[in-house]
């Protein structure tokens, strides 16, 4: 065994036994194989040292695995905000996660100057339900400030038994003061994919998150609006906003779904098996009626893949506000101790290789969010032309036709689905609007 190797040996067992190790004597012989292996020795003696003084110094005392699993996390945190130590209970809880049932609050978080950032709340779940928004900064969980906690230890504090509560102070852009949230904990059972008729012939689709069955209930849900619309549909809203991301193969699927061929989407990294491509299969489910897709600030990660992949292929229109600008790919990989680590291998780019990392989708159309209030006008205290004395009469239509046809319409109306308003969202109005231009337009 070489000289190099003997030393890397002794030196990695000081850290693992907590002893500080002299070497001094082989400083020249350890530069060579720094050079020669790539070997950070100084680096590793520099943390040997570190790891016995506090080991002998600390105000407390503190056990070898506790040290080691810190230096693990730091490692990682150090890296990116998307690269992490998953302990096995962890491990655990992300595997459910995926499939679509675990216990918490119900929002995606991250870390943003040392404070838990609020990447989406996930529909019908208790935060959604206590008003926390994307780009909320949550500072202190139950009077304890968030500031020096690492990422898995503010989840931890809110993870607990379902129907306890727990209080949220949190920053909110626009707000004079810090807002402060009574939220309790749930089973958070996820169904990743809802849809409805919006008005007749016109449905609408979203997807809160991306799960392993995520593709197979989106068509599952289109198939039903079609039975349920009884026409053939002349379009189709996708609403991703606020969608957090999730599994990357889901997004494809998803994608796929809409797109006969080409490019989805492509990954690239340091290594091989880091690198993906994606490719369309024939079909799509709506037959290339027009869409329409929703994003804002909190669509990320594989919500932007399905707006970057429609959008790239033009085939949707992309409207709301700028996305969240993930374009990385973490890759999961277990561990012997049966935890795992997420660690960042690739970046991924749309079908004419953009890379939205740090960027995200910019919309076709933009359009902030507003909130509409309903006009207190009321229609029967107007004026019509009709009403005007003198007025002349309409010769294609006498009044006792337009009395039927207002009669009849009224009827027809309330056997139809609720027409949406401005005030319900009005960016979902919009896009109604959009979409039904656009079919007309499809006609043609």
């Amino acid at each position: 065994m070489s000289n190099q190797y003997k030393t890397f040996l002794v030196l990695v067992f000081g850290i693992f036994v907590g002893v500080s190790v002299s070497l001094t004597s082989s400083v020249m012989a350890d530069k060579k194989a720094e050079e020669s292996v790539g070997l950070p020795l100084n680096e590793l003696r520099n943390f040997s040292d570190i790891f016995a003084r506090i080991k002998t110094d600390y105000v407390e005392k503190v056990d070898d695995k506790t040290l080691l699993e810190h230096a693990i996390r730091g490692m990682l945190s150090g890296l990116d905000p998307h690269s992490t130590y998953l302990s096995p209970e962890e491990y655990k809880e992300l595997k459910i996660g995926t499939t679509g049932k675990f216990g918490g609050l119900g929002i995606q978080v991250g870390m943003e100057d040392g404070f838990v950032k609020v990447i989406s709340p996930i529909d019908d779940t208790p935060a959604y339900r206590a008003g926390l928004e994307s780009g909320d900064l949550i500072i202190r969980l139950d009077g304890k400030s968030v500031k020096g906690m690492t990422l898995n230890d503010a989840v931890k504090i809110m993870r607990g038994a379902p129907g306890t509560d727990i209080q949220l102070t949190v920053i909110r852009e626009g707000a004079n003061k810090p807002l402060p949230f009574t939220v309790t904990r749930d089973i958070i059972a996820v169904n990743s994919v809802k849809s409805r008729i919006l008005e007749p012939d016109f449905g609408y689709v979203r997807i809160s998150n991306f799960q392993s069955k995520t593709a197979r209930d989106l068509l599952s849900e289109v198939s039903k609006l079609k039975k349920e619309n009884k026409n053939e549909l002349k379009g189709l809203v996708l609403d991703l906003r606020n969608n957090p991301g999730g599994v990357l193969s889901a997004a494809a699927d998803v994608s796929d779904a809409f797109i006969n061929d080409g490019k989805l989407v492509f990954t690239k990294g340091r290594i091989n098996n880091s690198e993906f491509e994606f490719n369309a299969k024939p079909g799509d489910i709506m037959n290339g009626l027009p869409m329409v897709v929703l994003i804002n600030a909190g669509s990320a990660s594989a919500s932007e893949i399905v707006a970057g992949a429609l959008q790239d292929h033009r085939r949707a229109i992309i409207m709301g506000t700028k996305s969240f600008g993930k374009g990385s790919v973490q890759t999961i990989q277990e561990l012997r101790s049966g935890g795992a680590v997420k660690i960042t291998t690739a970046r991924y780019f749309t079908p004419s290789g953009r890379s939205i990392q740090g960027e995200g989708i910019t919309p076709d159309i933009t359009l902030e969010r507003y909130d509409i209030t309903d006009s207190k006008d009321d229609a029967s205290l107007r004026i019509k032309e009709s009403d005007l004395k003198g007025s002349i009469s309409n010769p294609t239509k006498s009044q006792e036709a337009i009395k039927k046809a207002e009669a009849e319409g009224k009827k027809e109306e309330k056997e139809k689905t609720p027409k949406l308003k401005a005030s319900d969202d009005f960016q979902l109005y919009e896009a109604l609007l959009l979409l039904k231009g656009l079919s007309i337009l499809n006609k043609s």
